[in-house]
């Protein structure tokens, strides 16, 4: 049986507000995973090695992460697949659906930062889905807040309980290294080579008063003494079964740049951390180790690989066992299909996969099948999983094509990205394809949009932005004459790619205007990915 494949899986997703080192600490655990032999530099020159998990032209170009990165890696006997996602607000939507295809979340703080706005956001749909979170506070190498203030902070702001599972000694040049609480010995920090692993560290025993003042001295010492104490009487005790509840973070401390704390976390967080578990469907909860295979998709990706212009579905399998060439059932299509070209990816890297399992994520060849949400089981099942909602977009602008020659590109390339779920697009509610409205959460993927269709599809358009600012969907379209609502002057009428209406608003109050003005009309605030 194929049990303990199962059972060796840990899935989780990096989490953190841009510039708290999420994508450093991600390479480093590729580093000891022995996936990779040297890291990237996020930033730096065009001439510099970009991170591993960046692989957009536009991410390298920027130095921030766009999309999400699928990694996996090895280590202790674990098969470990890291969803690398990005920080920036304006692409939480992909950072959302992310979260969907996680068993748990590791999220970054900046010790000198805290709790910054995203970091709450990002929190929010942890909470949600109450998945276990491990907080990683990073950047110990330079000057940080008091420690209590920092998960006094983390415990108001996100409302979690916190047990730290190390402690720092000091922070920026008087950084000593961290006090391990389980073993009861001090870790001394050392300043290793960026790129690499190699580094020596010291494991002193707590209770050794001449071996800690001969390596971190009697000020550190003492300091590192009275906050043990005080941490020992005050701090919540750990608890596995309130970490896997998602109601306590253990807190671990470090610095990924410099390669301190990293591998100390990584040995802890997979003791703590739990198998894959089961996912909810319209026919129960579906058990990862008792059912065949079963899959849903969260990401779609087109032009992975410039010179095939392929697109890829990426799926996290749920249940069972994949095997490459098997026949399965696309529900929403009802059909029964085989999946074709099976990969596993290392960033824009990918190879072939054979076999893999419950908690892997896959991605397969896509031929415009496959929208986010869809549920892929075995022939003789018929079940589908919840589907993943969609944000309301917050931005909106007209596309106006400046060639009208490359209409076809520009059909092709807009819904194309527009299937990944970077965007949504409209329509007016009485035309065809003319006139295309295009929703984002952030204006930031306007600028993507852009670059995206000018560098991988050779259209050059232009945006007009509108004033919108809310959306709504028609819950029960099939009982409401769109044509006949009673709106407001700031209402608009369109629809979306499945002929869906939907109303755009310029002010939130028009909203509930609109809705007392027609009796029996039901607007939600979510689309849903079905």
């Amino acid at each position: 049986m194929y049990d303990q494949e199962i059972k060796k899986r840990r899935t989780f997703a990096i989490i953190s507000h841009p510039d708290a080192g999420k994508t450093t600490l991600t390479e480093k655990f590729l580093l000891y995973g022995g996936a990779i032999n040297l890291a990237g530099s996020v930033k730096g020159k065009a001439t510099a090695r970009h991170a591993v998990s960046d692989w957009m032209e536009i991410e390298k170009e920027r130095g921030i992460s766009v999309t999400s990165s699928v990694l996996q890696f090895h280590y202790d006997d674990f098969c470990i697949n890291i969803l690398d996602t990005p920080g920036h607000q304006d692409f939480s939507e992909d950072t959302y659906r992310t979260l969907m295809a996680a068993d748990s979340a590791v999220m970054v703080i900046d010790a000198s930062k805290g709790v910054e706005a995203q970091t709450r956001k990002l929190f929010k749909v942890c909470g949600m889905r109450h998945i276990p979170v491990f907080t990683f506070i990073n950047k110990l190498d330079r000057d940080a807040n008091d420690t209590f203030e920092l998960l006094d902070e983390i415990e108001k702001e996100l409302g979690i309980a916190t047990c730290p599972i190390n402690w720092p000694i000091g922070s920026g040049k008087r950084f000593k290294g961290v006090y391990d609480r389980q073993k009861r010995e001090v870790i001394t920090y050392s300043d290793t080579e960026k790129g690499t692993k190699e580094g020596h560290s010291e494991q002193i025993p707590f209770d050794d008063d001449e071996a800690l003042l001969a390596h971190i001295g009697e000020e550190a010492m003492t300091t590192l003494k009275d906050e043990i104490e005080l941490l020992d009487g005050a701090s919540a005790g750990f608890d596995l079964d309130a970490v896997q509840k998602g109601e306590l973070s253990p807190v671990f401390f470090g610095s990924a740049l410099t390669n301190f704390g990293v591998e100390i976390f990584l040995h802890y967080f997979l003791q703590m951390t739990m198998e894959p578990f089961g996912r909810m469907s319209d026919q129960g909860l579906i058990d990862p180790l008792q059912n065949d295979f079963s899959a849903f998709v969260f990401k779609i990706q087109a032009n992975m690989n410039k010179a095939h212009r392929d697109r890829i579905a990426f799926m996290r399998i749920c249940s069972g066992k994949f095997t490459s060439g098997m026949e399965v059932r696309h529900m929403q299509q009802d059909k029964v299909i085989r999946l074709s070209q099976p990969q596993q990816m290392m960033a824009s890297e990918r190879h072939i996969v054979e076999e893999a399992y419950a908690g892997d994520i896959i991605g397969v060849f896509d031929p415009g099948i496959f929208s986010i949400g869809d549920t892929i089981c075995m022939p003789a099942d018929h079940f589908a999983y919840e589907g993943i909602p969609t944000f309301a977009p917050e931005h909106f602008a007209r596309v106006r094509q400046m060639d009208t020659m490359k209409r076809k590109q520009f059909v092709k390339g807009i819904t194309q990205i527009a299937q990944e779920g970077a965007i949504q697009i409209f329509q007016e509610f009485n035309t065809g394809m003319e006139e295309i409205i295009v929703g984002v959460v952030g204006v930031l993927q306007f600028e993507v949009l852009k670059y995206r269709l000018e560098n991988e599809y050779n259209v050059d358009i232009k945006l007009e932005n509108l004033p919108f600012e809310h959306i709504r969907w028609i819950e029960n379209k099939d009982s409401v004459d769109v044509e006949k609502i009673v709106g407001t002057s700031d209402m608009k009428r369109i629809k979306d790619m499945k002929g869906n209406p939907l109303l755009l608003f310029v002010n939130s109050w028009s909203v509930g205007m609109v809705l007392e003005r027609n009796e029996g009309l039901q607007l939600s605030e979510f689309g849903r990915n079905t």
